[in-house]
């Protein structure tokens, strides 16, 4: 099936949609549901306590300084700089997507070349996409200012792909920022092979199945390096699992939004290192989906589950976060703060940041001369 993906991404993703749907297509800025109320970006009251909006939206002129944004990176993916040390390329053409000769002035032509570049757009677009959109590195994909979805076919891979929403694969230091994604074909975001020093930040994701998947498979060791922050994201209406999916690695959840999981929000196998700090997990009213944690354990031929033992030394902990309508979280492992060291990313804040603020996720609407 056909997705959906709204642009605002950095190798940088920022500020789009991706939304696979044969549906007609809307603004998204109205589905940033962390509150019905957009904030008033007024002298006293920008700055939210969020250091990677902080960092830039408080400036009226932030059209002029694009390029700054490649320093309010936070987390593992924070040496991600994109295209900053490249030339402005503008996306002109939404309409002729060759995958075998790119026409200049499309986003597929933008994405291949293999100086740095930092993409930008002239007008709202939706893009159609022929085949996969394979980006080469030191590429920043910035949908700021204008409504950018790509939509009703394949999708954005950094590097090689099998049909997620944003893949990246075999990759480092990638940044994906203010992106609301659904219904993509696959995984709305997969990081394997080795992929590390990834952040994945206010985004906002709905109508899906396999939300995100870290790590290829149990057997692939080189993922065993991989360390991925997940912060300030907004996971919606209508998901059912993986939020992510862990194999191995070290995952720093800080700071997220969940309302509801038809399956589990986060799980993993392999021994993953999960370090949830100051995330508010709301569960649906089903009896039968209230945790949040889910081990994936291996079943052998004759039906028996195996490695139980193994699953109660994996590194699982819920730190401040905020538990609602009978939501629980089942950790594992150690409880010293030492255990986590290689999954911790950044400074959390508490649970209680979420619901005395009111942060946005998903692609912004913003307008050029404007605070954002």
């Amino acid at each position: 099936m056909p997705g959906f993906f709204s642009l605002f991404l950095l190798v940088m993703i920022l500020h789009a949609t991706i939304a696979f749907s044969r549906h007609p297509l809307v603004r998204i800025s109205e589905a940033t549901k962390w509150s019905s109320t957009r904030r008033q970006l007024g002298k006293n009251t920008c700055r939210t306590g969020n250091p990677i909006d902080d960092c830039w939206r408080c400036d009226p002129d932030w059209e002029t300084n694009r390029k700054v944004l490649a320093d309010c990176a936070f987390g593992f993916g924070r040496d991600a700089v994109g295209g900053r040390d490249g030339n402005l390329y503008v996306v002109t053409d939404s309409d002729n997507d060759d995958p075998v000769n790119p026409i200049p002035g499309t986003l597929r032509y933008g994405v291949i070349q293999e100086e740095p570049l930092w993409i930008i757009f002239d007008k709202d677009m939706v893009i159609n996409l022929k085949e996969e959109l394979f980006m080469k590195s030191h590429k920043t994909i910035d949908g700021r200012g204008q409504n950018i979805q790509i939509a009703d076919g394949p999708c954005v891979t950094i590097r090689n792909s099998d049909g997620d929403g944003i893949s990246i694969f075999a990759a480092r230091d990638v940044w994906i920022d203010h992106c609301t994604l659904a219904n993509c074909r696959d995984g709305l975001i997969d990081a394997v092979f080795g992929s590390t020093s990834i952040t994945i930040s206010n985004n906002y994701m709905f109508n899906h199945n396999e939300v995100m998947l870290m790590g290829h498979s149990d057997d692939f060791l080189d993922d065993k390096n991989m360390q991925v922050t997940i912060a300030f994201n907004f996971f919606g209406e209508n998901l059912v699992q993986r939020m992510p999916r862990c194999r191995h690695g070290y995952f720093h959840i800080v700071i997220n939004i969940y309302t509801g999981w038809e399956k589990y929000a986060i799980g993993g196998s392999a021994s993953p290192t999960i370090n949830n700090q100051g995330n508010v997990f709301m569960a649906l009213d089903n009896n039968d989906t209230k945790e949040a944690s889910f081990s994936i354990l291996k079943v052998t031929r004759h039906g028996s589950l195996t490695g139980y033992e193994e699953w109660e030394s994996w590194n699982w902990r819920s730190d401040g976060d905020v538990m609602l309508n009978g939501a629980f979280f089942t950790p594992s492992g150690q409880k010293n703060p030492a255990s986590y060291i290689k999954a911790s990313s950044m400074v959390a804040r508490p649970a209680s940041y979420l619901t005395n603020n009111s942060p946005q996720a998903g692609a912004l609407k913003c307008q050029m001369g404007y605070q954002c």
